[in-house]
């Protein structure tokens, strides 16, 4: 087994409905520095968990979410991005 201080980063960024954490995932993207797993754009159907909170309790920890901002007047239906993003991550041995 690898040493802890060899271990890479995995990341794991989901989309959410809202801001709550138990809101339903609407997008998803994952990379893994330990090179286990290739994940590409489109690559499933279904996102890797149904919320937020259900990362949390398979283990991946939360670093970032995106701030809570007003859309400026006029913009309120623009949908040019999504809105509530979080970003997760767990630490993992690289594969041989």
């Amino acid at each position: 087994m690898a040493d802890q201080h060899d271990w890479r980063q995995q990341v794991l960024v989901l989309y959410l409905e809202t801001s709550a954490l138990d809101s339903k995932v609407v997008g998803w993207s994952q990379y893994d520095g330990t090179k286990q797993h290739l994940h590409m754009a489109g690559d499933s159907s279904e996102p890797p968990y149904q919320s937020g909170l259900d990362a949390l309790y398979a283990g991946w920890r939360l670093f970032q979410s995106s701030p809570l901002l007003p859309h400026q007047s006029g913009n309120e239906f623009n949908t040019s991005y999504l809105k509530y993003e979080f970003f997760f991550e767990k630490w993992g041995a690289p594969s041989e």
